[in-house]
């Protein structure tokens, strides 16, 4: 696994994921949330060590905590009764951490996984933390905000175009930008529904500024992607997955996922005001 892959892994596992699950508004959560670090710290570790029985063990650590974050999902289910797209996509969020760390348990451990080689495992673990994780909870925070058909078609899409291109995985490259496009269309529409909340008169400055950023960065880096995936699937000529992961995945990484989850917290937590000095008369 390369440095920059490395460390983009690291955020979504000790940063993103637990900003994100704070962001829910889930009680349930919280005691997950409390026991992230020690789930998150060995499979921060694992990325550094050589590959064999001590990452992968490291790396196990880490799936037994997504594990548990996945399982909360049909219990929220059960709890809420709610298919409202905004639950539809948050649901999605805390069930992909698991499809990462597969990938990277596998990767590890130095064996291929359903005939995946391991550059393509490495990348798969980033992807399903910032397009997986990051971006099917953005898209339920800004649907949840403001319920209309925007944000419906977002925090639908953004679901149905990351499980399209997992199956693409399995099935071919036609399949897989099907995928990308469903994913990108999802994603532009959060980057519209994002611009439109900070030029909105509730954001302070900073999250207004947070916003921004993650909406500019969001459609860049989904064109990087459909650029990508045409280009596997047709022959035309495109990135290499290492330009990929310095471009696109460092972009939606801070530009986008980290940008927008500080953002949301801003606007979930607002700063208190500074307290006008009193004058005398």
């Amino acid at each position: 696994m390369s440095v920059l892959v490395g460390l983009i892994v690291m955020l979504g596992m000790l940063v993103v994921v637990p900003m994100g699950l704070g962001l829910v508004g889930d009680p349930a959560l919280g005691r997950i949330r409390r026991l992230w670090p020690y789930f998150a710290v060995p499979g921060a570790v694992s990325l550094w060590l050589p590959r064999g029985g001590a990452a992968a063990a490291l790396a196990l650590c880490y799936a037994l905590g997504t594990v548990l974050l996945a399982a909360h999902a049909p219990l929220r289910v059960a709890r809420t009764r709610s298919a409202r797209p905004a639950e539809i996509a948050l649901l999605t969020a805390l069930a992909t951490p698991s499809v990462a760390a597969l990938a990277l348990v596998a990767e590890r451990s130095g064996h291929e996984l359903f005939g995946f080689g391991l550059g393509i495992l490495a990348l798969t673990v980033p992807h399903f933390h910032f397009a997986g994780f990051a971006a099917a909870l953005v898209a339920g925070l800004v649907c949840r905000a403001g319920d209309g058909a925007g944000g419906r078609f977002a925090a639908l899409s953004v679901p149905l175009g990351t499980l399209l291109v997992l199956g693409g995985y399995f099935v071919g490259d036609t399949a897989e930008l099907a995928g990308a496009v469903v994913l990108t269309a999802g994603m532009w529409a959060v980057a519209l529904l994002t611009w439109r909340t900070a030029r909105a008169g509730g954001p302070d400055r900073p999250a207004r500024a947070l916003l921004t950023a993650s909406a500019a960065v969001l459609v860049v880096t989904m064109v990087l992607a459909l650029s990508w995936a045409l280009g596997e699937a047709t022959g035309l000529p495109h990135p290499t997955l290492t330009w990929m992961a310095a471009t696109h995945g460092l972009g939606n990484a801070l530009g986008f996922a980290l940008c927008s989850l500080l953002a949301w917290r801003r606007l979930h937590h607002p700063a208190p005001s500074a307290p006008s000095e009193s004058r005398t008369a």
